[in-house]
This record gives C-alpha cells, sequence and structure tokens, in this order.
C-alpha cells in the first residue's frame, strides 16, 4: 500500500483531526501517501434547527461513511461522540484514540464563573445533554440554542446574544481559540459529565480491508477503546440517540473502571443518575448492565418524554 485517502469533515476542528492523523500514520508508515476527501456533511448544513429537530442519526458522518462506501475513501476520523452506536455494515472502528480532556467549559465575556452568573442569565448551548445538566444545577437560567461552527459560536458570544456558551474544552484548546476569551472555567464532572466518546477520535475503517486495519492500529488507545466501549454499549442498550439528553462516562482508575450516567428531562427535571463500578477483568457487560439498572427505574419512559420536550420552544416554527 503507498497511498491512503483520509474522509473528514471540511471544519476547521475536523481538518485538526484529519492531519494529526495523517501526520502520525506518515510518521510510521513514511512509504504510504496520505489524502483527506473533505467533505461538506448534512450537520454543517443545516445551521438554522437544533440538532434534536432535524431528525435522524449520524449528522456528522453518515457522508464520510457513505464515500468510505463507495471506494472513494479508506477511512475516515470522526469526532467520537458524534459517532452513532449503529455501525453501517461493512464499516467498523477500527482505531480509538488516547482520549485527552473530557471537560465542557464555560466561555463569558462579562461573568468570570458558572457560579456568578445573574439569575436569568442567557447561556448558548446546542447539546440537551448540557441544557440537562445547567438547569438541573441552575434552573432559573435561561438556556437558548446555539448553532454554528466553533467561530461562529464564539462571535455571537462576543456579540452580546449569550451571556455566557459552553463548549467541548478540547476543540477550542486544539484550535487555539481559548486565550481571545475574556473568562473561561472548565466545568468539573460534579455538574457536566461528558457524552460517550468525547475527547477522543474514532477512527472508522472497511471492514474488508485488512491492510488498512493493520495501519490505524497504531492509532488505538487500549484504556480509551475499552471505556469508550462500555459508554457507547450503555448508549445502544438505553436506546439514546446522538441527540438525547445522556451524559455517560467511563474511567479506570488502577484495576477498576467505573461507568456513570445521567438522564433526565431538558429542562433539567425528572433526572435519574447511576454508577456502576467492576475490576477491568470482569468489566465487558458493565455498560449494558449500568442500562439495565436505569431503565427498570423508568428511564426508557424519561427519554421518551424528554424527546416530546426538547426545544418544544422552536416546535411551532419548525412545522
Amino acid at each position: 500500500m503507498n497511498r491512503l485517502v483520509i474522509a473528514t469533515r471540511a471544519s476547521d476542528l475536523a481538518l485538526w483531526q484529519a492531519y494529526h492523523v495523517k501526520d502520525r500514520i506518515e510518521e510510521v508508515f513514511p512509504e504510504i501517501k496520505v489524502e483527506l476527501n473533505k467533505i461538506t456533511s448534512k450537520g454543517d448544513k443545516i445551521l438554522d434547527k437544533p440538532l434534536a429537530l432535524i431528525g435522524g442519526k449520524g449528522h456528522f458522518t453518515k457522508e464520510l461513511e457513505d464515500e468510505m462506501l463507495a471506494g472513494n475513501a479508506d477511512i475516515a476520523v470522526h469526532s467520537l461522540k458524534d459517532v452513532p452506536t449503529y455501525m453501517p455494515q461493512g464499516l467498523e472502528l477500527g482505531a480509538i484514540t488516547k482520549r485527552q480532556d473530557q471537560s465542557d467549559v464555560f466561555l463569558s465575556h462579562n461573568y468570570s464563573s458558572f457560579r456568578d452568573l445573574p439569575k436569568g442569565a442567557v447561556v448558548g448551548t446546542t447539546s440537551l445533554r448540557r441544557r440537562m445538566q445547567l438547569l438541573s444545577v441552575r434552573p432559573d437560567l435561561k438556556v437558548k440554542d446555539l448553532r454554528g461552527n466553533v467561530n461562529t459560536r464564539l462571535r455571537k458570544l462576543k456579540e452580546g446574544q449569550y451571556d455566557a456558551i459552553i463548549l467541548a474544552f478540547i476543540g477550542l484548546d486544539r484550535l487555539n481559540l481559548l486565550n481571545d476569551i475574556p473568562f473561561t472555567e472548565k466545568l468539573p464532572l460534579s455538574i457536566m459529565i461528558p457524552p460517550m466518546g468525547q475527547a477522543s477520535l474514532g477512527i472508522q475503517i472497511v471492514s474488508a480491508n485488512d491492510k488498512i486495519r493493520e495501519v490505524v492500529k497504531i492509532l488505538n488507545d487500549k484504556e480509551t477503546f475499552l471505556c469508550v466501549k462500555l459508554e457507547r454499549d450503555f448508549v445502544e442498550a438505553i436506546g439514546a440517540g446522538c441527540s438525547a439528553p445522556v451524559a455517560v462516562n467511563a474511567s479506570i482508575d488502577k484495576d477498576n473502571i467505573t461507568i456513570k450516567s445521567m438522564i433526565g428531562y431538558p429542562d433539567g427535571s425528572n433526572i435519574l443518575e447511576e454508577e456502576l463500578t467492576s475490576h477491568i477483568s470482569s468489566c465487558d457487560n458493565l455498560g449494558r448492565e449500568l442500562a439495565t439498572i436505569m431503565i427498570d427505574k423508568g428511564a426508557s419512559k424519561i427519554l421518551s418524554q424528554a424527546e416530546k420536550m426538547a426545544f418544544k420552544d422552536e416546535m411551532p416554527q419548525r412545522l
């Protein structure tokens, strides 16, 4: 093999990620020339509606997967949090990169911290997961939808359309965009549990290509792969889509692994939280076990109602 094509979204962050993977592959396999196939996804095209209202799954992945299945790309590089648990036939996750900082970060031009926000402050986020957790702690806030690429979101904050916004730390850090924000604060997991796969890259491959599978092995981090497997197992078992108000995180401490989750309504009510810990040697079904416990406590009903409630203010406009 002397050529490898990466399918990637064309956003600044997606390109950073794709070039990062390109550099790592070329460093280990200098005989391979790596090229990028830049694609605009559905999630990048539709910027006037919350993702939860668009319908379907894989807002940021489908077009890349189609290119792979058509033979126009060998691998796709995704932000793993965007990858649905359902994988199209013929494709698989060949590697998951080492997880970086999973924090969500508070950004503001006027307030030094999340706790300093006054009653009724307007906070921007696209995520139902963030909306749920923010309002569970501060029900006095007004949470408004926030779409657009990272630079567009930061511009809206600077223009004063929001008192604060919440974004993933890792993307801002990779693009060196934090220095221009007067006030930033990483939110602890006690306030903001991340989504499945946050701060990891998912390297998707064509299942039939054994040569590519061997190449991408250099990108895989075994501990991250294990944690993310449990998170994805949980989300699949509980029946949650990519946009559902579900937070789930697995972490390893010495020989033990703990997975914790929170679900609830987008308005921060009806919160259900659980966690399980197991020795790594016997953790294979831990994500599904956690889902079963939460389903027995009413998780399915909560998620069904949460979907009906999601962005209800925008629904008449959409119809």
